[in-house]
């Protein structure tokens, strides 16, 4: 598989999703992002805005396994991984799998269940396994979280630890609808009836995919272009935590993945310009007035826009540097 077949999937998927979703290509797009680099997406954005639409949409245009989880206050870590059950009967435990033994698990509102809940899923977003009782069991490949969550600022939410914040590869809010794509919804949806979507592509083509954007090139300027960035965040006075190393290796992972999305087989530094405030805003913690933690976000868009852009070729050989 090469970067052309990477592009016709991405399109099929794209356009499958957009029967429901309307408005949201570009959201599409980083979420098939992260799916290609192995990586995890937090949706953030009000209530009504489509976050569960959207994460379902995705799952459902690809013909693999899907389990959604309702986060709530009361939810439990043994109620996503699993539990150990003694079985009188045959008078030993068996094991009764939870939802995250899947290829795409929705985690719906996530931030509405405590921080250990929350907690429950590290070890399966970086390691692709879950340990219960003593015992490691591998996840499925591919495996992915898609996470929703409302605004922090709404009525019962907690905050997630940002070990488990650093783990999404790209944090996004639903696109803003224009009034001519509501009035689409509204006549599409007048009815009430759901769009069932068939599936494009299966958990192969994924992994294909992943392979094929492997070896999108990244030149030398480029990569200096992305830590040029990364180490601005670490410098910056009103950043209490900068970027770590796994959000730079995210950063250009990421950049190479969209750049295959757009059938390209390098990346430009407009890629990256373009993905840094949605792989590095959620990884940077800086604190503003009266303790209120400040946007992300807009603060590494600030940054990329004071770090001069490399003009060389960036396309070039890739056996040269």
């Amino acid at each position: 598989m090469d970067v052309t077949y990477v592009k016709k999937t991405a399109d099929m998927i794209m356009d499958n999703v957009s029967k429901v979703m309307v408005g949201n290509e570009n959201t599409i797009e980083l979420i098939l992002a992260a799916m290609l680099v192995n990586g995890h997406v937090l949706i953030e954005d009000r209530p009504g805005t489509g976050k569960t639409m959207m994460a379902r949409s995705i799952a459902d245009s690809i013909s693999c396994k899907f389990k959604r989880v309702q986060f709530t206050p009361d939810l439990m870590p043994s109620d996503i991984t699993g539990i150990n059950i003694y079985n009188k009967k045959e008078e030993k435990f068996q094991l009764v799998k939870g939802p995250v033994f899947t290829n795409v698990l929705l985690a719906d509102e996530i931030n509405r269940a405590t921080p250990r809940t929350q907690s429950s899923l590290l070890e399966a977003m970086e390691e692709r396994q879950v340990t219960i009782d003593g015992v490691s069991y591998e996840l499925e490949s591919p495996f992915m979280v898609i996470a929703t969550q409302n605004n922090i600022e709404s009525v019962g939410t907690y905050p997630l630890p940002e070990a488990q914040l650093d783990r999404f590869s790209v944090k996004i809010g639903m696109s803003g609808i224009s009034y001519e794509n509501e009035m689409l919804i509204m006549d599409r949806f007048a009815s009430g009836e759901r769009i069932q979507l068939s599936p494009v592509c299966d958990a192969s083509d994924i992994i294909g995919m992943r392979d094929a954007v492997s070896q999108v090139y990244v030149k030398d300027c480029v990569r200096r272009y992305i830590l040029d960035i990364v180490m601005a965040t670490r410098n910056d006075k009103k950043i209490t935590s900068g970027v770590g190393t796994r959000g730079v290796l995210m950063l250009m992972r990421t950049a190479m993945a969209y750049a295959g999305i757009k059938g390209r087989d390098y990346v430009t530094p407009d890629d990256v310009k373009y993905l840094a405030p949605y792989v590095l805003g959620h990884r940077v913690a800086a604190v503003g007035g009266f303790g209120i933690r400040s946007d992300g976000k807009k603060i590494i868009e600030q940054i990329v826009s004071e770090i001069e852009v490399p003009v060389e070729d960036w396309r070039g050989n890739q056996h040269t540097s």
